[in-house]
Parts: C-alpha cells; structure tokens; sequence
C-alpha cells in the first residue's frame, strides 16, 4: 500500500527516495545493521526512543544504537515499517508517519492478536511485546540526499487503535 502524499508538490524520485529510507531503516533494524542505520542521519539529528528518552546529535544517536540494535539479530521478533503518511512541508522538509509493527522472522504480525479484541488495554499488559509502534520522521533533503534531522517514536497503547488495527 502507497503512502498517503500531502503538502506542497514534489517530483515522484523524492516520494520514492522516502519511501526507499523507511525501507532501510526497516532492513537495518530487522538485520541489526546499526551502521546502515545510522547513515540515515543528519549530524545534528534528534531523537526521542519509543521510551521517551531524548538523543541528540549523531553521536549520541550512534552510541545508543550501537548498544541497542545488535543483540536483536538473534531475536525471534523484529519490526515491520511501511510509511502510511508522507506530509511535504517544503521541498526539502518532510514529515513521515511510519507504521511500525512487531512480526516474527517468519512473518506473523503480533500486533493482530489486538484487531477486535474486547479488551485490548488488557492485552496489552499481558503481551506488551506485540504493542506495535507509530514513529514520526522528520526529514531534511541536504544536498540531493533526504536524511533525518528529527524523529520520535510512540508506543501504540491507546484502545481504539490497537483493536481497529
């Protein structure tokens, strides 16, 4: 499914080129490749992890990320991530809503045991693994290339969206 495209008029190769990033974020968190992550950054990028901690700048987004990322390569679990909304601010600014779901290595989304549920805020304590996860991506195009400069990621718990889906 394409993204939803708004804001001001930009050529398709910047659609593509952003959707091509959240594409490799996708491949670098599912392989824990943290270099491969990290190139995505701008030097002076923030950060706001999915647990509400602040990273500035590259190096403390690097050092983070290298501590983090590889003792998920022998996980059973990792993240999908499809761009749902791209907003266009500028030419070269963009703000990405990513839709960040848990699935296994052979491909079974977690997050689906939520879809329908009664009780998902329930569910949700019992299988805080399956929460899946709604990062905003804000994007600089600097020299020809798009690169964050800014990004938050949000745990899902709200009950509505987790049983709607």
């Amino acid at each position: 499914m394409s993204p939803q495209i708004a804001g001001v008029t930009v050529p398709q190769e910047d659609v593509d080129a952003v959707v091509a990033l959240v594409a490799d974020v996708e491949h670098a968190q599912q392989h824990a490749l943290p270099e491969a992550f990290l190139r995505h950054f701008r030097a002076d990028a923030i950060w706001t992890t999915g647990h509400g901690r602040l990273l500035t700048g590259l190096d403390e987004i690097a050092a983070f990320t290298r501590t983090v990322l590889p003792p998920t390569a022998d996980s059973p679990t990792t993240a999908g991530y499809r761009p749902v909304h791209i907003l266009f601010v500028r030419p070269d600014i963009a703000a990405v809503k990513v839709r960040q779901r848990p699935v296994t290595r052979d491909g079974v989304y977690l997050d689906e045991i939520f879809h329908g549920h009664p009780d998902p805020a329930a569910l949700a304590v019992e299988r805080p693994g399956a929460l899946p996860g709604t990062p905003t991506y804000f994007l600089a195009k600097d020299d020809g290339v798009w690169r964050i400069a800014a990004a938050q990621n949000t745990v899902v718990q709200d009950p509505g969206t987790l049983a709607a889906g």
